[in-house]
């Protein structure tokens, strides 16, 4: 089997570097395009350099449509604009695309599932596989455990520009979708003076930033007496890259659709 070759959106970016990074030392994976928007101080250069690693013949560019004619996948960490514009693109070029933007709008999340028609998207607010296996593990937690109170406490670097983070929103959504309720409806997102009693039922979350976290997470299950927790500490975004290059490699030859890490891992 022929490689897989994989263009990066934003690839100058921390995570960028890190999936070029990742898609080094991945068999059966090769980088083929590296883009930045226009503009960029960092176009034309070799993104091998770029990355930490030996030149590699792959330059930055911001030329889109010319590397994915010869793409099998995009991966993209972007934002959530930039990632409905590249759908559409992966869609009309049948290529898979990885999406693992956060901070996405339900219409965004609408316009994505449109292009998953034509197109094979993996979408996850996490593409860790250890996050994949915790949303399992809280779903059935949140199943098992239906009158415990729920609570999400997740902490990002201070430069992260959404809250709560699409780890929490995707580990909340397990969590809804065990007790078999709306996530949307029974979301507590802040909490501040008197709020009266806790609302039965309810999911909460809460939300901290600072410092260069790259991502802690902890689903708290409440009871009587006890409490269950179950979290994540993510050490070094290479678990995202590793995640999203394999979900990359996976999609060739599946039908198109909307994925998710769980599909990828077969939970």
């Amino acid at each position: 089997m022929s490689e897989v070759r994989i263009v990066v959106v934003g690839a100058a970016g921390r995570m960028g570097r890190a999936l070029i990074r990742a898609i080094s030392e991945t068999p059966g994976a090769m980088l083929s395009g590296a883009l930045e928007a226009p503009g960029h101080p960092d176009l034309g250069q070799d993104v091998g350099l770029l990355a930490g690693l030996k030149p590699c013949g792959v330059v930055l560019s911001d030329d889109i449509k010319s590397h994915l004619a010869h793409a099998n996948a995009l991966i993209d960490f972007t934002a959530p604009k930039v990632s409905v514009g590249l759908a559409m693109l992966a869609a009309a070029a049948r290529i898979v695309h990885v999406v693992g933007t956060t901070g996405l709008s339900a219409e965004d999340n609408a316009e994505i599932a449109l292009a998953a028609r034509d197109a094979v998207i993996v979408k996850s607010g996490n593409m860790s596989l250890g996050v994949t296996l915790l949303a399992a593990l809280v779903k059935q937690a949140a199943r098992v455990l239906p009158d415990y109170d729920i609570e999400i406490v997740e902490m990002h670097h201070g430069k992260k520009v959404d809250a709560p983070s699409g780890t929490a929103l995707l580990l909340g959504k397990a969590a809804a979708e065990g007790r078999n309720i709306d996530l949307e409806q029974n979301s507590i997102r802040a909490r501040d003076g008197d709020t009266g009693v806790r609302k039965p039922g309810s999911i909460g979350f809460a939300s901290l930033r600072g410092g260069t976290v790259v991502g802690e997470h902890q689903v708290i299950l409440a009871g009587e007496g006890e409490r269950v927790v179950l979290s994540h500490i993510a050490e070094d975004r290479a678990i995202f890259a590793r995640g999203a290059v394999k979900a990359a490699l996976w999609g060739q030859g599946k039908k198109p659709g909307l994925y998710a890490m769980a599909d990828v891992l077969g939970l």
